[in-house]
């Protein structure tokens, strides 16, 4: 089975370019789903994060607090190792386990969406690693059009790996400047050079 784990800075467009790969009828593992799973009712996640961050991080139904742990951790780094810690040890022994039942139906390739790429989980089970890029003004504009506000975004972007730190761990980069149109066309261009040529068609 080979695994391409997709990854990148909020509002580069990783998402979209895994979606890409759906189209196509390719599983894709989507870490942030996968989150919300685990922060959700009975998630495995919860009870840690409430230990960490009090118990207004669980809402009355349940759920993770999201608006409220946000407030706490994008101003606190250290708040923000310690939850993504959590939340990223759930959501790794998820995937683990969904990637043990593709290998047994014997699929042929599998998408990792992930936001953070980290080494176990994540590069130590890709085949390949590809790195979504874009420009910072461009992915501010592609946040605030979801309706974050300026400031908020900022934020979100500063406390991300650079752009560059993202780079150096792809064995393709893929820059997103543009519509999904182009995006699309990109992508196809390394599915022929990358999946098609180990005899993999999707």
């Amino acid at each position: 089975m080979f695994v391409i784990g997709i990854t990148g800075g909020i509002g580069t467009g990783k998402s979209t370019a895994a979606k890409i790969f759906a189209e196509r009828g390719v599983r894709v593992l989507d870490a942030d789903e996968i989150s919300k799973k685990v922060t959700g009712p009975q998630g495995s996640a919860l009870e840690l994060i409430r230990a960490l961050l009090g118990n207004k991080a669980v809402d009355s139904s349940g759920n993770l607090n999201r608006k409220y742990v946000a407030s706490l951790v994008f101003s606190d780094r250290t708040k923000l190792d310690k939850l993504s810690a959590i939340i990223h040890k759930q959501v790794l022994e998820e995937i683990g386990l969904e990637l043990e039942k593709e290998r047994e139906k014997a699929t042929k390739v599998i998408i990792l969406d992930v936001p953070i790429p980290v080494q176990k989980g994540f590069l130590d089970v890709c085949n390949q690693v590809w790195v979504i890029s874009a420009d910072e003004q461009v992915r501010l504009s592609r946040i605030m059009d979801r309706g974050m506000d300026a400031d908020d975004a900022k934020r979100r972007m500063a406390m991300q790996m650079t752009r560059e730190e993202y780079e150096n761990l792809a064995d393709i980069v893929i820059e997103n400047n543009e519509d999904e149109d182009e995006l699309r066309e990109k992508i196809e261009v390394h599915i022929k050079g990358e999946l098609e040529k180990r005899g993999i068609r999707i």
